[in-house]
C-alpha cells in the first residue's frame, strides 16, 4: 500500500526525533545536565517540525476544501486571509474563481429561467429533442397540438407519435422551413433546426400554424373580386333582362319570342350564379341557438333520404338517446350537413352506404365510396376548388366559412379502413387519432 506525502513526512519527522533521543541517551547518559539540555532541544526541533508540517498543510487543506465546495457545486465557501502570505495569495486567487463561478451560474440560471418562460408562453409549438433525437421538452402549445400531456411526450420520437402534421417530416433535412396541410383546412409552417450543446448537436422544432391567416387573406382576395365581378354582371343583366323582357312582349314571330325567353333564363341562370357566389361573401355572422343536434341531424336525414334512394345508396343515421345540445345557428348548420351528405352520396355508388353519425363530442359522415386521391385532399377546402366537371366549388367553401364562424374544428380525409369522413367537433380540439 502506498502512503500518503503527509504519512511518510510524519514517518520520518518522528523516527528521525526518535533516532536522535536514543543517541542522546546513549551518549550524554552519565552528563545528566547536557542529556536534559539535549532532550528539551530535541522536544523543540520536533515543534517546530510540526509547525513547519502545519504551515505546509495548509494550503492542502485549503485546496481540499476548495475542490468539494466545488464537487458539490457550493459557490458560497469562501476563505478568510490568515496572515500567511503565500497562503493567503491562494486564498485571493481561490475567492476570485468561486465569485466567478458563483455569478456565471446565476447568469446562466437567469438565462435558463427566461428562456423556459418565453418557450412556455410562446404563441408556436416547440419541440426541442435530445442527442438522440427523442423530444427532451414540449411547451404547452405543443402538447395542445399534439393532443397528448408534455410528460407523454418526452422521450419519444417523431416517428412514435404518428401525427400527420409531423408524418410528412420524415426524412426532410434540417434547416429548412416546410408548410404541411395534414387534413386539407389547418396550414403548418414548420422549421427544424439545430443548436450545440456541450459540444454536440441537438435538434428543435417550431411548428406555426398559419391557418387563421391564410384564411383571412384569402377572403380578402376573392371577396373583393367576387363584388367586383357581382356589380358588374348585376348592373349588365339588370339592363339586358329589362330589354329582352320588353323586347319579348312586342314580338309576334315563335321562333324570336323563343330565342327571347332563352335569353332571358340564361341572364336569370347567371343571376342565380353570381347570387351563390356572393352568399359567400356576404355570409352573416351565425345567430347562435341551443340546439339538439340530433333533431338537426334527424331533420337532414328525412331531407335527403329521397335523394340517396334515387342513386341505391343507404342512408343510416347513429345517434344517442339522450339529446346533443351545442349554440349553433340552425339555418346555416343545416346548410352544412345537406352539403355535406349531398357529397357523400354524390361519391358513393349503388350499393354503398354514407352514415351520419352524432355524439357528444362530434358529428360525423361518413361514407365507403371513392376515396378521395391524396393530390385532392390537400385543396379541398381551398376556396371554390371542385373535382366536377360542372361543379363551382362554393358548397364546401360556404361550409368551411360556416363552421369557422362557429369556432368548431372540421377534418375531411379518406381513412385507413377506406371510408371517408367529414368530422366536426365541437370542443375546438382537434384530434387526428
Amino acid at each position: 500500500m502506498k502512503l500518503s506525502l503527509r504519512s511518510r513526512y510524519l514517518i520520518y519527522i518522528i523516527v528521525v526525533h526518535l533516532a536522535l533521543v536514543g543517541l542522546t541517551w546513549l551518549v550524554l547518559q552519565k552528563d545528566k545536565l547536557w542529556f536534559i539540555a539535549s532532550e528539551l532541544l530535541i522536544l523543540t526541533s520536533a515543534y517546530i517540525a510540526i509547525r513547519i508540517y502545519k504551515a505546509f498543510r495548509q494550503p492542502s487543506e485549503f485546496i481540499a476544501s476548495g475542490v468539494e465546495a466545488i464537487k458539490d457545486k457550493d459557490f458560497t465557501v469562501k476563505f478568510v486571509p490568515t496572515g500567511n502570505d503565500e497562503v493567503d495569495g491562494l486564498i485571493h486567487v481561490y475567492n476570485l474563481m468561486i465569485d466567478q463561478l458563483r455569478q456565471e451560474r446565476t447568469r446562466q440560471a437567469e438565462q435558463r429561467f427566461f428562456l423556459d418562460k418565453l418557450i412556455e408562453a410562446a404563441p408556436i409549438a416547440i419541440l426541442i429533442f435530445d442527442y438522440d433525437e427523442r423530444i427532451a421538452e414540449a411547451n404547452p402549445k405543443a402538447a395542445e397540438l399534439l393532443g397528448q400531456s408534455a410528460d407523454a411526450l418526452r422521450s419519444r420520437t417523431i416517428g412514435q407519435l404518428n401525427h400527420p402534421v409531423l408524418n410528412q417530416l420524415a426524412g426532410a433535412p434540417v434547416g429548412l422551413t416546410h408548410t404541411v396541410k395534414p387534413n386539407g383546412v389547418e396550414t403548418y409552417r414548420i422549421l427544424r433546426g439545430q443548436f450545440m450543446d456541450r459540444g454536440f448537436q441537438r435538434q428543435f422544432m417550431l411548428i406555426e400554424e398559419l391557418t387563421a391567416e391564410i384564411i383571412e387573406t384569402e377572403k380578402k382576395a376573392y371577396g373583393k373580386v367576387i363584388r367586383m365581378m357581382a356589380h358588374e354582371v348585376n348592373n349588365s343583366i339588370g339592363a339586358v333582362s329589362s330589354i329582352l323582357t320588353v323586347t319579348e312582349s312586342e314580338l309576334e314571330n315563335a321562333d324570336l319570342k323563343r330565342a327571347v325567353r332563352v335569353a332571358i333564363e340564361r341572364n336569370d341562370r347567371l343571376n342565380r350564379f353570381m347570387r351563390r357566389f356572393a352568399d359567400v361573401v356576404r355570409l352573416p355572422a351565425p345567430m347562435l341557438v341551443a340546439t339538439d343536434v340530433t333533431e338537426l341531424a334527424r331533420n337532414v336525414h328525412q331531407l335527403m333520404e329521397p335523394q340517396a334512394s334515387a342513386r341505391g345508396v343507404s342512408l343510416t343515421l347513429q345517434v344517442p338517446d339522450s339529446p346533443v345540445i351545442q349554440p349553433v345557428d340552425v339555418g346555416q348548420m343545416e346548410q352544412v350537413l345537406v352539403n355535406v351528405v349531398k357529397n357523400a352520396i354524390e361519391a358513393c355508388g349503388h350499393g354503398q352506404t354514407v352514415v351520419i353519425r352524432v355524439s357528444a363530442q362530434q358529428l360525423i359522415v361518413r361514407n365507403d365510396g371513392t376515396p378521395i386521391p391524396d393530390s385532392v385532399a390537400a385543396n379541398l377546402f381551398n376556396p371554390f376548388f371542385s373535382t366536377k366537371p360542372d361543379g363551382q366549388g362554393i358548397g364546401l367553401t360556404l361550409t368551411r366559412e360556416i363552421l369557422l364562424n362557429h369556432g368548431f374544428t372540421f377534418s375531411l380525409l379518406t381513412e385507413a379502413d377506406g371510408w371517408t369522413a367529414f368530422t366536426i367537433r365541437w370542443n375546438g380540439v382537434q384530434s387526428f387519432a
